[in-house]
């Protein structure tokens, strides 16, 4: 079968930086898919953007789709045909929708009985004539976090759309979006090559646009351009360039002719503090800061232009005088805080309200300095003092003018202030990292006052928000609890921390002593630890854990994070085990029977995992409680020590007694007291193994 290559460019006004990475991921997903659906045999996709297109590329593409024999069913056979055989209307109308004659029917047997059913060629339509639904659908089906109308169009997306370069082969693919007819026409760079640029085939695209354009498509190629040019210039200056791959992320979608500039600005301002410089040049202008061979910050910073200007100097001068501005501020808004006091923020910040019905930051400040206090007397007990210090003046900095004009700077300008205002290195650095980890990939505290002071800020905000039904639904959280909940679990686990998550989150609400609740406390702490397990789980399974174990090792409890992580790990590797589906069926069964009795017997009596010896009576059940009496001192000495995959060694050692017992003794005998024993006996059994893991939620 004949095939062409196949490009397809929409061209829009500039779109946010942020939208271009989830639209390039959405047409890398959809394109293909939409291609299979329409029968569109083509190469692997590519995908590539620039702040005004957004291009996909297929190298060969089938120009006719593929025909498939498919199989259509239609109304019972009861339904469609009279007992002689004779077409009913049902048939004749199923038939007829299908282009058929009712004589092409014929019975298809399903398990609810037999359907009249069609069997016919589908597909062989050219390309040319499938392409335009699957553009427009592709285009229309774009998400984006905000949309905008233009002119007088219904049509959404994220920025206007103001050309369609579709192609296949040589041929123009007819689509229509939004009132844009779809041509052989594409722009280039808005200065040095505008256009418009009429590509003849679709394989002459990207010399087209490079070439005559001036555009440098695809986001990896330009990072590779801004790098080389970017290290050459601090080479030049032996010096080396402070890429943030968060930042160059940003820029390479701000530009479609990348150029590296170096500028500069006066020593005097190196007197503030290295993390005001860089937030002045990386948040405000985009640009790089520039440092020693010693990591020295140097008065220069590399920006990047979207041009190859006639006059470089003349540019290089404008962005100095917008840098100098942005630091002249900086540098005032240091000398004021200076001469402030802690004592005197700390008044202040009883009248800047937390949330509404939850107090001020005042409030707060001091709910922190007690909680960080409790949890330093388990966690650091020669630091208390020094914790509850940090909790107090944690949130000092946010009526600081610096984090007024520079928001990001909350926590970072708090632990710088506090050195200068004396207090101990230990207290500023906790300040100073309160808010870590931002993510899921972000780092957590390094000092363990720093651990223990993001804890408890996490743990309150979450306990106010419980209590107050601010809860996340949906996509919607706009107080960024869940990744509040699941800083917590981290820290606990890589510091180490053991401690039972209930304690924590109960003691964060009852820190709020004046606090008028929506819920009781009982059941917001419920709620929490509801919400705290959705988090793990998210957590497990990004991961690359399974769904089924993370689902039964949060299920047999997630209180202990530390432990829980090492659950993790050992079931996953127990799961990998040649007997691990025979094991889970095993104590699968033990679960189900125990959990199905556990309620109040008919007898009146509970099962509480007490047995005598006496009222067992065949020698499977004696076997199998001389063997588990044997087991439980092993088994309470490994648990202590966290050695779960020894524990779950035990399991292989204790399989096949308990099969013994259920392949020649009849658990739910008629005889109430040996009944109850032999559930007693197993009961025993399942308290341990239910906290190793929730084995009915492993399907096998």
């Amino acid at each position: 079968m004949s095939r062409r290559p196949f490009v397809l460019e929409m061209g829009f006004e500039e779109m946010p930086a942020r939208f271009l990475p989830d639209m390039e991921q959405q047409v890398l997903a959809n394109l293909p898919d939409a291609l299979d659906a329409a029968r569109l045999d083509a190469d692997a996709v590519q995908v590539v953007s620039t702040p005004r297109r957004l291009t996909s590329y297929c190298a060969s593409m089938a120009v006719m789709q593929r025909t498939e024999e498919e199989l259509f069913i239609g109304p019972p056979w009861k339904a469609a045909f009279s007992p002689d055989g004779q077409p009913l209307k049902p048939a004749l109308g199923f038939a007829a929708g299908h282009g058929a004659n009712a004589r092409d029917l014929f019975a298809h047997d399903t398990p609810r009985g037999a359907y009249a059913a069609l069997r016919k060629q589908v597909g062989g339509r050219a390309a040319l004539d499938i392409l335009p639904q699957v553009v427009h659908g592709l285009i229309a089906g774009l998400g984006f976090a905000k949309k905008m109308r233009w002119a007088d169009r219904e049509f959404q997306f994220g920025r206007p759309l103001r050309w369609l370069l579709c192609l296949l082969g040589a041929d123009v693919v007819p689509a229509v979006v939004a009132g844009i007819e779809a041509d052989r026409r594409t722009f280039g760079h808005r200065v040095m090559g505008f256009g418009p640029w009429s590509v003849p085939d679709a394989a002459a695209y990207w010399d087209i646009v490079r070439d005559q354009g001036q555009v440098l498509m695809g986001g990896a190629a330009r990072a590779e351009r801004i790098v080389a040019q970017g290290d050459a210039l601090a080479r030049d200056r032996n010096a080396r360039i402070i890429w943030k791959q968060e930042l160059l992320d940003e820029v390479i979608q701000l530009v479609e002719h990348p150029r590296a500039v170096m500028g500069g600005f006066d020593p005097v301002y190196l007197e503030l503090p290295r993390e005001v410089l860089l937030t002045s040049m990386e948040k405000h202008q985009k640009s790089f800061g520039v440092e020693d061979c010693k990591g020295t910050l140097m008065p220069q910073f590399l920006t990047v232009i979207n041009l190859r200007p006639k006059d470089e100097n003349l540019v290089r001068k404008g962005w100095e005088r917008v840098l100098k501005a942005r630091l002249e501020d900086a540098r005032f808004f240091f000398q004021v805080d200076s001469r402030a006091d802690a004592e005197a923020w700390l008044a202040m910040l009883d009248h800047v309200t937390f949330l509404a019905p939850l107090g001020s930051m005042g409030d707060k400040s001091r709910r922190l300095e007690r909680l960080s206090r409790r949890l330093a007397t388990r966690f650091a007990p020669a630091c208390e003092a020094q914790a509850a210090r940090a909790g107090l003046l944690a949130k000092m900095d946010l009526v600081s003018e610096m984090v007024k004009e520079f928001a990001e700077l909350q926590g970072t300008m708090g632990g710088i202030y506090a050195v200068r205002q004396g207090e101990a290195e230990e207290v500023a650095k906790a300040i100073s990292e309160q808010y870590l980890p931002l993510g899921p990939d972000s780092a957590v505290p390094e000092s363990r006052l720093g651990a223990l002071l993001a804890m408890a800020d996490k743990a309150d905000t979450l306990a106010g928000c419980f209590g107050l039904t601010m809860i996340p639904t949906g996509a919607a959280d706009p107080y960024a609890l869940r990744r509040a909940a699941l800083g917590v679990c981290r820290i606990i686990m890589e510091h180490g921390f053991r401690l039972d998550l209930r304690d924590v989150l109960s003691e964060a609400l009852e820190n709020y002593d004046r606090a008028q609740w929506q819920l009781s406390p009982e059941e917001a702490l419920k709620r929490l630890l509801d919400f705290f397990g959705q988090r793990l789980r998210a957590f497990f399974v990004s991961q690359g854990y399974a769904t089924r174990i993370v689902d039964a090792a949060v299920g047999a409890g997630f209180a202990d994070v530390f432990a829980l992580r090492i659950r993790v790990s050992a079931l996953e590797e127990f799961s990998r085990t040649e007997d691990f589906a025979a094991s889970v069926q095993t104590f699968k069964r033990m679960a189900n029977i125990i959990r199905k009795q556990a309620m109040e017997t008919e007898e009146g009596r509970s099962l509480n995992g007490k047995y005598r010896v006496d009222l067992l009576l065949e020698p499977q059940e004696r076997e199998l409680a001389r063997i588990w009496e044997n087991f439980l001192p092993r088994w309470d000495a490994l648990w202590i020590d966290d050695r779960f995959p020894d524990l779950l060694g035990l399991l292989r050692e204790v399989k096949p007694f308990v099969d013994g017992l259920f392949d020649h003794v009849m658990v739910m005998c008629p005889e109430a007291d040996l009944r109850i024993n032999r559930l007693n006996l197993l009961k025993s059994m399942m308290d341990r193994f239910d906290r190793l893991a929730d084995f009915p939620a492993l399907q096998v």
